[in-house]
């Protein structure tokens, strides 16, 4: 029998946006046995795709559903709403107590880093009672990656999620070529918490679709906060900048709620070139911050919004050839190490 290894090491923790992911794999014999090691430094050894997932967290939830593991999951978070169809899954919570768990009987507990912080009591519990737990949370595109393939291997998804790979891979390339020609770039300044005046780190998911699209993050000096993807400015430098923001982009979330008559009458906006040109926009946060599938359509809105004669057509196009590469793959079983190919650093 060959044994397989396939470790995710921890690089760090990415606060509640991020999980910084390094991966080593090797093949060794002694059996057949994945092992990966998740955000919080457990180590998880399995010998076949688990069987019941519950899912507490929305984007763990949605590449089950796009790598066709939906089958698996026996419960969701509560506030997951994509895809539609995950309406009908039975809806848990962090804040459940540990018998509501228990009694649904599943082999594995997706979660994320915020959730083991702040609620170790209930993972210890699930844990004791013979219940995987896995956290997990990706904070750049090659962490992503890294991530897709965790999720595939825990499921027996492993040529699906490969498969969502390259297709994504290829689709970010053709937007780059797309993009490729402007010469004049839209100077972009991408709020993350209006309230704080804070935006993204560079190198973070929402930054990297702006730049995939041809624009330019006018914050690139931006500080990180802790270590998320989030990271200050303040209004004094945004002003600073003010002349030379073509476009004002906010994403609109959980923890960002703006509107554009707050962003338009926030105290000292007026000289903002965007604000002055009507070119502030707000996105979904779902499809620039979190790391799944959709960030293709947050390049392409992005990047519709920038240089709408250029992505309107194109951009359809290039989604709707990533899609269709997903189509005529097969969901696959857990794979043969000789068959698996991972790297990460």
């Amino acid at each position: 029998m060959i044994f397989f290894r396939h470790t995710l090491g921890k690089r760090g923790v990415i606060g509640a946006l991020g999980l910084v992911m390094a991966l080593a794999c090797g093949w060794v014999a002694d059996g057949r046995a994945a092992v990966i090691t998740d955000a919080a430094g457990r180590s998880i050894s399995f010998e076949r795709p688990f069987q019941r997932v519950i899912s507490l967290y929305g984007a763990h939830t949605e590449n089950l559903f796009k790598m066709g593991a939906e089958d698996l999951l026996i419960g969701v978070g509560r506030n997951d709403i994509y895809p539609p169809r995950v309406r009908s899954q039975p809806g848990f919570s962090y804040h459940d107590g540990p018998e509501r768990f228990l009694a649904a009987a599943p082999d594995l507990v997706l979660i994320r880093p915020m959730i083991d912080r702040g609620y170790a009591p209930l993972m210890q519990r699930l844990e004791q009672s013979g219940i995987t737990v896995v956290s997990l949370q990706p904070g750049t595109i090659e962490e992503m990656m890294a991530y897709w393939r965790t999720l595939g291997l825990l499921t027996g998804r492993a040529a699906r999620a490969e498969a969502m790979i390259t297709a994504f891979q290829r689709a970010v390339v053709d937007f780059q070529a797309l993009a490729a020609p402007i010469r004049a770039r839209k100077r972009v300044y991408f709020e993350a918490i209006h309230k704080r005046m804070k935006t993204f780190t560079p190198g973070s998911m929402p930054i990297f679709a702006l730049e995939t699209a041809g624009g330019l993050n006018v914050a690139a000096d931006a500080t990180q906060v802790r270590t998320t993807n989030i990271a200050y400015y303040g209004k004094e430098r945004i002003l600073s900048r003010a002349a030379e923001i073509d476009v004002y982009l906010a994403q609109q979330g959980a923890m960002n709620q703006p509107s554009l008559e707050l962003i338009r009458a926030e105290p000292g906006y007026d000289v903002i070139k965007a604000v002055k040109d009507n070119q502030v926009f707000i996105i979904d946060e779902a499809i620039v911050a979190r790391p799944t599938w959709r960030l293709l359509y947050g390049i392409n809105t992005i990047g519709t919004l920038l240089y709408p004669a250029l992505f309107q057509d194109h951009g359809a196009q290039i989604l709707q050839t990533a899609d269709a590469a997903l189509n005529h793959v097969e969901i696959g079983a857990f794979p043969n190490p000789k068959e698996l190919k991972v790297s990460h650093e």
